[in-house]
């Protein structure tokens, strides 16, 4: 692309107060309204008892922050893209940033669990709008299985005075976002749970509690009845989340750690029960930093948890049991025991039944947990780019309505569907939300005049029938 024009023959005002440069937001909040996401903040969010005006009008204000957001604001300032030109014709109670940052740090810890309960409800109301956990017919591959996956991010900060803030799992200073999705073979991940922590909190610390409540939402999904299984790194190896996960007639595929009871396990294994199997795709093992294409796996029955005192703690089921060969030169010259001579071993504890799937597909969909770092890597691309506040408290209310707006965006994928069904928050901001619009008015109508030749046309006109076309007329018998 070529700049056509001489340096004089071009030039520039800010003079025109019709324009917008987020006209997608129009149906896109339609459908959050429609959801009841500011009529559920508005009932549900008591900051506004707290004597402080700044805690009034709860529901604009949250519906502002989730607006912001799908916009590509990643900071309480950066919610002024929300006030230019034509935007309060088409929107009412577009609040300032300052007023907006003065709520926030108006919550407490109870205001932020009530606005997790507005997130769940809001989920449950965007999921009678279009189906957000889709399955497949098929058995014996997960198709027709919704993955419930569990795991903890550290948002880095750099303020010394932004409270909680802690060294990590990582090694960074930051705060701990713990996170819970749902996703099944057809669709992308949607959140389900969520909850800010110290930088320095412990993985699974409060992992059993988040993943009842997370599970119950999910349970209020419309539509959603197939299996469930929930997936977790070796951190969550803890008989309170396998207590908590069985309690919800879930299924629990979780990584074991090589203790002295797994590696026993994995000795017992008969050499001709391996079977090799092939990945589509090439693994990259940060061990020795090789690429691994192939390996074998086995399973063998076991009981998790079995050092527990108390037998009501101990799980029977599967140890599934990945291994390659052993390509580290240092420890292939360490004078090591015969089981570990040649091979690297990678276990997980499953309580799926070997009906519903088979030591391959079991291992498939157990490395298949690694979805979960997808999320993360969305919201730490917009909302979660920054902790915006020195307040924990606001803070944690900032990583719920960053979830509720993750979970709207994932609405408005499904919606739009083709291409875009599965695409990342990004591409729907930039090919959806993000299409600038002159605004007119014609015969008591708004008019939106949006650029001719615009690819995705089509797909904002899916999203425009469903958002704001008229319901359907009740049929009369």
């Amino acid at each position: 692309m070529l700049f056509n024009h001489t340096e004089a023959a071009v030039s520039y005002s800010f003079d025109e107060p019709n324009l917008v440069s987020s006209a997608g937001l129009v149906p896109v909040m339609r459908l959050a309204q429609q959801a009841g996401l500011a009529q559920l903040a508005q009932q549900m969010v008591t900051v506004a008892n707290t004597g402080a005006d700044k805690g009034a009008n709860a529901g604009a204000k949250i519906s502002s922050l989730v607006a912001g957001m799908a916009a590509g604001a990643d900071s309480i300032d950066g919610m002024d893209l929300l006030r230019h030109g034509g935007m309060t014709s088409l929107f009412d109670q577009v609040y300032a940033p300052s007023t907006l940052g003065s709520h926030l740090r108006e919550y407490t810890h109870g205001h932020v669990k009530q606005l997790a309960a507005v997130s769940s409800r809001f989920l449950a109301r965007l999921g009678t709008q279009t189906p957000l956990l889709p399955v497949g017919p098929l058995a014996g591959h997960g198709e027709h299985m919704v993955f419930v996956d569990i795991d903890d991010t550290v948002v880095e900060v750099y303020s010394p005075k932004k409270q909680g803030a802690g060294i990590g799992y990582n090694n960074t200073r930051g705060l701990n976002a713990l996170l819970v999705t749902a996703s099944t073979a057809k669709a992308a991940p949607i959140i389900i749970g969520q909850q800010l922590r110290k930088g320095a909190a412990h993985s699974v610390r409060g992992a059993h509690k988040l993943l009842s409540d997370s599970l119950a939402t999910l349970g209020r999904l419309s539509g959603q009845n197939a299996a469930v299984v929930v997936r977790a790194d070796s951190a969550y190896y803890s008989a309170k989340v396998a207590k908590a996960v069985l309690a919800n007639d879930a299924q629990l595929s979780v990584t074991v750690p090589l203790n002295a009871a797994v590696r026993k396990a994995i000795a017992t294994i008969d050499q001709t029960a391996w079977q090799k199997i092939e990945y589509t795709q090439a693994i990259r093992d940060e061990h020795t930093q090789r690429w691994v294409s192939a390996a074998e796996v086995a399973e063998v029955d076991f009981t998790a948890f079995s050092s527990k005192p108390d037998a009501a703690d101990h799980v029977t089921g599967r140890l599934v049991v990945r291994r390659v060969p052993e390509k580290n030169l240092q420890k292939l010259a360490a004078t090591q025991g015969q089981l570990f001579a040649t091979y690297r071993y990678h276990a997980f504890f499953t309580t799926i039944p070997t009906t519903v799937l088979d030591t391959v597909a079991a291992d498939k969909s157990h490395r298949q947990h690694a979805i979960i770092e997808q999320v993360h890597a969305e919201l730490k691309a917009g909302p979660l780019a920054h902790m915006p506040s020195g307040r924990f408290q606001a803070n944690a209310a900032w990583l719920v309505a960053a979830t509720m707006t993750h979970n709207l965006m994932r609405t408005t994928a499904t919606i739009v569907g083709g291409a875009l069904a599965r695409a990342r928050a990004l591409s729907i901001r930039q090919k959806i939300i993000t299409v600038p619009a002159r605004i007119a008015h014609r015969a008591r109508r708004l008019i939106m005049h949006l650029p001719t030749g615009w690819k995705w046309a089509r797909a904002f006109t899916r999203l425009w029938n469903t958002a704001l076309s008229p319901p359907p007329q009740e049929s009369r018998t």
